[in-house]
C-alpha cells in the first residue's frame, strides 16, 4: 500500500464542467495544498458517455482509478451496469481484489455496506438525507468523516459545492487495507448515491 494512504486528512476537489461524462477530482494534502493523488475515469465508451447525459447516469458502469501525480496506481474502483441496487469492485495497486460496497435497498440519506475481499462487513458509510455529511462506522465507532464544511489551511480551495473534506480517524491503523477502501467510498458517494 502507498504510504500517502496514511495521512489523516484529504481535501477532494471534483473537476467542473459544462458537458462532463466522466467523474475526475484531484485530492489535495490541507497542510501544503498540493495535488497528491488524481483521480480519473478514463476511456469511457460513447455509450456509456451518452447515457451520463440521460436519467440512466446512476445505471452507467464506472472504472475510476486514483493515482499519484506521477502515474502510479493506488486504488480502482469498478462497477458493472447497475439496474437496481449498486455493487462496486475495489481493487489494490495491483488490481488484486481488496473489498467493495454493497448499496443498502431502503435508507434516507443513502448508505452502503463497505466489504472486505471476502463480502464480509468492514463498517457502513451512513449519510443524511438533508445534506452532505457522510460518517463511516464501525458498530458505534467513527473510522471516518467526509462533509462540505472544512475549516482549515485548505479552505481557500473548497469554495464550490463540489469539493469536501475526508477525515480518517486516528485508530484507523497505517498500512490497514481500511484506509484503501474509505477512500474508494469517497469517490463513489457522487457516483452511487447523489446522482
Amino acid at each position: 500500500m502507498h504510504e500517502i494512504l496514511n495521512k489523516n486528512v484529504y481535501l477532494v476537489k471534483e473537476h467542473l464542467g459544462l458537458f462532463k461524462a466522466a467523474n475526475n477530482y484531484d485530492i489535495y494534502d490541507p497542510q501544503t495544498g498540493e495535488i497528491i493523488m488524481e483521480c480519473r475515469e478514463a476511456g469511457l465508451g460513447i455509450v456509456t458517455k451518452l447515457l451520463r447525459f440521460t436519467d440512466y447516469k446512476r445505471m452507467t458502469p464506472f472504472d475510476v482509478q486514483i493515482k499519484t501525480p506521477e502515474g502510479k496506481q493506488i486504488v480502482r474502483i469498478t462497477r458493472g451496469i447497475s439496474i437496481f441496487l449498486s455493487k462496486v469492485t475495489v481493487l489494490n495497486e495491483n488490481n488484486q481484489v481488496i473489498g467493495g460496497f454493497k448499496q443498502k435497498l431502503f435508507s434516507i440519506g443513502g448508505s452502503f455496506s463497505v466489504l472486505d475481499a471476502y463480502d464480509h462487513p468492514v463498517c457502513m458509510l451512513q449519510g443524511k438525507w438533508t445534506g452532505w455529511d457522510f460518517k463511516f462506522m464501525q458498530g458505534e465507532t467513527e473510522l471516518a468523516h467526509v462533509s462540505k464544511e472544512w475549516a482549515g489551511i485548505g479552505q481557500e480551495l473548497f469554495t464550490s459545492a463540489d469539493n469536501y473534506a475526508l477525515k480518517i480517524s486516528e485508530s484507523v491503523p497505517k498500512d490497514d487495507a481500511v484506509r484503501q477502501l474509505i477512500l474508494a467510498a469517497v469517490m463513489c458517494i457522487d457516483m452511487v448515491l447523489k446522482e
